[in-house]
């Protein structure tokens, strides 16, 4: 039996793309996975061994004691592939690759020169140069690596022509996970839209709750996720559009479907900052498969996925007026609504799941492990 060691400073260990998706599917094709992430305590869920990191007191102690921390716990397990997921492990893989021989997969969630741009905690004047610094180191390390998988197919394209060795692995839906989730249909009483998901700036989360300024009293928006920064989320809930919010924080992964299905349109309308525009996000598709109409930011990609598929409406996400009156059309036109919210699930039924996904992950451990 070949040994997967998971490895990330950044992501609990819990994390749905690297839990539930990766590591889970791993174990059911017959891996032995450690996963080394943040965690309360070590122990084994569903066949995973989790080897529990501390909580990091702030960014600085992460990036530069947790990631060692990291190296020394992966070098004790003497893994045939050691699978990591942040950029700041990047130069502690390179290590592990010539310490132990083994198979590095180096899994990459962004497009991290292009996040760079949009971090609110790097000085604005830092950004730019932060950026290109980065990106150079990037393309300059992952030559070393064995594979790369992306979310994104702009990423892929872009590190395909250093490492030829790079695929795609997309942050869609698990199918079993939205069995049970029964829409209901549009009613004349309440209306509920349903975020998830990081509550930051650059997700929009100012523009949807100014939207429903302009919205009558029976729309209200359930919230789901955690305020970044903290300052951010006193702003947010001194809108007026806040009274109508029914906020619950960040929730176990298990617990988002049952939002979902309370929820009658799935609102993503994340701003146009460069890491935004081209990403595949996995709400979006939760939302499809959960049979919600959506009403998403008017991105090429995105209006591809969503009108080309007819299971939603695209909005300019900088116009909360927008927003509103794509809110207002879907309450307006029940039938219309419907039917979107079942073409989007029909569409990820058939091609954007994790079942397909699944294939290709294992495909590449198969050729690692020959």
């Amino acid at each position: 039996m070949k040994k997967v060691c998971i490895l990330t400073s950044v992501h609990p260990a819990l994390d749905t793309r690297i839990f539930y998706k990766e590591a889970k599917t791993l174990v059911e094709a017959g891996y032995d996975v450690t996963l080394i992430a943040q965690h309360d305590k070590d122990e084994t869920i569903d066949g995973i061994k989790i080897i529990a990191l501390p909580k990091p007191k702030n960014r600085f102690f992460r990036i530069f004691f947790l990631t060692r921390k990291v190296y020394k716990l992966a070098l004790e397990q003497k893994a045939d592939i050691y699978h990591f997921h942040d950029p700041e492990l990047l130069p502690w893989a390179l290590k592990l690759k010539k310490q132990t021989r083994a198979k590095i997969i180096y899994d990459v969630h962004e497009d991290v020169p292009k996040q760079i741009l949009s971090k609110y905690w790097i000085p604005k004047i830092l950004r730019k140069f932060i950026s290109v610094f980065f990106d150079i180191y990037e393309r300059k390390k992952i030559k070393n690596f064995d594979f790369i998988i992306t979310v994104g197919d702009d990423v892929k394209e872009k590190f395909k022509k250093i490492n030829p060795n790079t695929e795609t692995v997309k942050n869609f839906p698990i199918l079993d996970c939205f069995k049970n989730i029964n829409t209901k249909p549009f009613t004349k009483d309440t209306f509920i839209l349903i975020y998830t998901g990081g509550l930051t700036k650059i997700r929009g989360i100012e523009e949807i709750v100014r939207a429903l300024e302009f919205l009558p009293d029976n729309v209200q928006l359930i919230l789901l996720g955690k305020f970044v920064p903290s300052d951010f989320e006193q702003r947010i809930k001194s809108l007026n559009g806040f009274k109508k919010v029914k906020y619950f924080g960040q929730v176990l992964f298990e617990k988002v479907f049952n939002y979902l299905s309370q929820a009658d349109i799935g609102i993503i309308s994340y701003l146009p900052v460069p890491n935004n525009i081209d990403s595949n996000p996995n709400k979006l598709f939760e939302y499809m498969a959960a049979g919600l109409p959506v009403i998403a930011s008017n991105f090429p990609l995105w209006k591809e996925i969503v009108e080309g598929n007819k299971s939603g409406i695209c909005v300019d996400p900088l116009n909360p007026k927008e927003i509103a009156k794509a809110v207002e059309y879907l309450i307006e036109h029940p039938d219309e609504a419907k039917k979107m919210g079942e073409n989007g699930r029909k569409a990820v039924l058939e091609k954007y799941n994790w079942g397909n996904e699944s294939k290709k992950l294992l495909k590449i451990y198969e050729e690692l492990t020959k």
